[in-house]
């Protein structure tokens, strides 16, 4: 059984569990499963909105399958999330992030 199996199993049996989403979000990304993992990612933070590293990733999933618009307003999203919960340097980087995506648009 591989990991993306053995965590699938896993929120089988407790589908909120956010180590259990997240980590299975990322495996997804890292299998190239962007839509899969825009699902997960979407769920993981309407349960976890404190967490700044899916939004960026969820964000990627998005430039990945072409969608620059929606990884902008990812970013967005994200930024009003890391200045509610006091995370400076990630609302820099996010928009940063922006910006560089805006030249593309």
């Amino acid at each position: 059984m591989d990991r993306l199996e053995v965590l699938k199993k896993a929120l089988e049996k407790d589908p909120n569990n956010p180590l259990g989403l997240y980590g299975y979000a990322m495996e997804l990304y890292k299998n190239k499963k962007y839509n899969e993992a825009i699902e997960i990612f979407n769920k993981y933070l309407s349960l976890y909105e404190d967490q700044g590293a899916a939004y960026r990733t969820l964000a990627q999933c998005y430039i990945q399958i072409g969608n620059l618009e929606k990884a902008i307003e990812t970013y967005e999203e994200g930024i009003k999330k890391a200045m509610k919960f006091n995370h400076p340097t990630m609302v820099e980087e996010f928009k940063q992030e922006v910006e560089q995506l805006k030249n593309f648009l």
